[in-house]
């Protein structure tokens, strides 16, 4: 049901990483090749004295047309003097195209947008096939440094016990970001059976029980689906949400949480995870969670929601653009709903205080010009090349306000977007590559009252943020050296694999809590959980307790 850390190569790895390396497993040097084009002084465009080409792989986005002819690919071209070579993986190959590219020796320059695991980064760090970037952050990191000025955590979490730096993220302090574990209700159908916002699991099961019976889209069918969902994406799943009722159950940190006495524990073996799925299971009894919401993909999400009458009541995810067509008006009837004070009283929300998507921009062995391919990298940050990158050009993706237009926060307005995100265009690289979102430019975005931007920021700002989970229980990025990887890999899909089967099949009752509960705890044992738990503690002491 869940998506987990990304550690699947590391057994593999070191096999691949023997043939591609010529035994070289110290620190990696920049290539000899790198004198080739002269680099400019930092903080300077154009970045090189002549034309240089990178080569690039990249995620490929769905919301660009092409991005040879994109408008961002002609403007950065012409800053910079440096021209992409493009490859590219689609999001459903990204694993697997890295992997190709890894282990075949044709490196590109640079990789971005795979959000390389921290396992990855040291071991092909260790073994020379990406680049340290310390050096070149001391002598080329302009907009790299300010943002270590300004968010010193993410220095702390992308630096490796080695004290390299393997890869640089990108940084969103988009509010609705940092509270992504949201649930969404049908509006009309409360107004018409006149109900109030749940506030408790209890009344949640109330309201559920209403959708159910009570024929709220007013059809004279019993087709209403009280509540729905999906495993695409985690955050759809109906345990996202819901579980946090009953112990926080943080997706993001891959449900891992600090105990009382500062240790790394999981989730998924603590009484409140056990009240919580007898808490589904009730609901999944009495008829009120759909059977497809443990099978389907976001399309079919999408389609049960917009199809025909308005059939779905509750959807559990972080955007409307997860579970609606936001070019359509559906999505514009669902609010949110604060977090459901559970049996015990407890209320809460995820909080990312650790909000950096990390492995997002690496330099590579294969590459000519290391200081180059750096400074190409460090100008994404800027906050002006950040704005025209993924949200467009002034005039096309934004533009200025109207004279006092307010923002998000109540404050002046800065900027007006004209383009959704989600939106298939060519004016922007829509997240391709790394970037800078600050808080302030977010809280700066003129919206009106049905924007779906409005719509997450009142959310969060009112419904999530004052119950936001404490930061002493959020586990921090990680790194793994490679021996931990390796064994980590090992443990971690076998034991993952066998919490997503055994929560989906106490939801549904086909494993009772009664009766399986305690074979579950003594099968995780048998599979190794404590040593899989001492792992993430060794390296959690190794990165931030030295």
């Amino acid at each position: 049901m869940k998506n987990t850390l990304a550690l699947s190569l590391a057994v593999a790895v070191a096999a691949m990483i023997t043939a591609c390396s010529n035994g070289d497993s110290g620190t990696a040097s920049v290539n000899s090749e790198s004198a080739n084009t002269e680099t400019e002084a930092a903080g300077t465009f154009p970045l090189s004295k002549e034309k240089t080409t990178l080569k690039v792989l990249a995620v490929q986005s769905p919301y660009v047309q092409d991005y040879e002819t994109n408008e961002f690919t002609k403007y950065y071209e012409d800053l910079t003097d440096v021209h992409v070579e493009w490859k590219f993986a689609p999001p459903q190959e990204a694993q697997e195209k890295l992997n190709l590219a890894l282990s075949s020796g044709d490196l590109p320059d640079v990789i971005v947008g795979f959000g390389v695991n921290s396992a990855q980064q040291m071991v092909y760090g260790q073994q020379g096939i990406f680049l340290p970037l310390n050096d070149l952050i001391d002598k080329y990191g302009v907009e790299t440094k300010k943002l270590f000025e300004k968010y010193p955590e993410v220095k702390q979490t992308i630096t490796a016990p080695d004290g390299n730096i393997y890869s640089l993220s990108g940084i969103d302090r988009n509010p609705h970001t940092m509270a992504p574990q949201k649930m969404w209700i049908y509006e009309p159908w409360l107004k018409k059976l006149n109900l109030e916002m749940p506030t408790t699991t209890d009344e949640f099961e109330n309201v559920l029980k209403a959708f159910k019976t009570m024929d709220p889209n007013g059809n004279g069918k019993k087709d209403e689906i009280p509540m729905s969902g999906g495993v695409q994406d985690n955050m759809t799943n109906v345990d996202s949400f819901l579980m946090n009722s009953f112990i926080l159950h943080k997706l993001t940190s891959n449900e891992l949480l600090f105990d009382e006495n500062g240790k790394i524990d999981a989730d998924f073996t603590k009484d409140g995870y056990k009240e919580g799925l007898a808490y589904l299971h009730k609901l999944y009894a009495e008829g009120l969670i759909d059977n497809e919401a443990f099978t389907q993909n976001n399309s079919q999400l999408k389609a049960q929601v917009e199809n025909g009458d308005p059939t779905i009541g509750v959807v559990s995810s972080s955007s409307f653009a997860q579970f609606t067509d936001v070019s359509k008006d559906r999505w514009k009837d669902f609010v949110a709903v604060p977090p459901l004070k559970g049996p015990s009283g407890l209320q809460q929300t995820p909080y990312l205080y650790y909000s950096n998507n990390g492995g997002n921009l690496l330099i590579t062995s294969g590459a000519k010009n290391p200081e180059l391919a750096f400074r190409w990298g460090d100008a994404l940050f800027s906050e002006d090349i950040s704005l025209r990158a993924n949200i467009g050009t002034e005039g096309v993706g934004w533009k200025k306000p109207e004279e006092g237009a307010s923002g998000l926060n109540g404050g002046p307005a800065t900027w007006v977007r004209l383009i959704g995100f989600g939106t298939l265009q060519n004016n922007s690289w829509m997240q391709t590559a790394p970037y800078h979102f600050s808080k302030e430019m977010f809280e700066g975005l003129a919206a009106d009252e049905v924007s779906v931007p409005r719509k997450l920021y009142d959310a969060t700002v009112n419904n999530y943020e004052p119950y936001k989970s404490s930061k002493e229980q959020e586990v921090p990025p990680i790194f793994f050296n490679e021996a931990q990887a390796a064994e980590l890999t090992m443990l971690q899909k076998t034991i993952m694999d066998y919490v997503d089967e055994s929560t989906t099949r106490f939801i549904i009752g086909d494993l009772s809590l009664d009766k399986d509960w305690n074979t579950y705890i003594s099968t995780l044992g048998g599979m190794n959980l404590k040593r899989y738990l001492e792992i993430y503690n060794e390296a959690y002491t190794a990165q931030y307790k030295k």
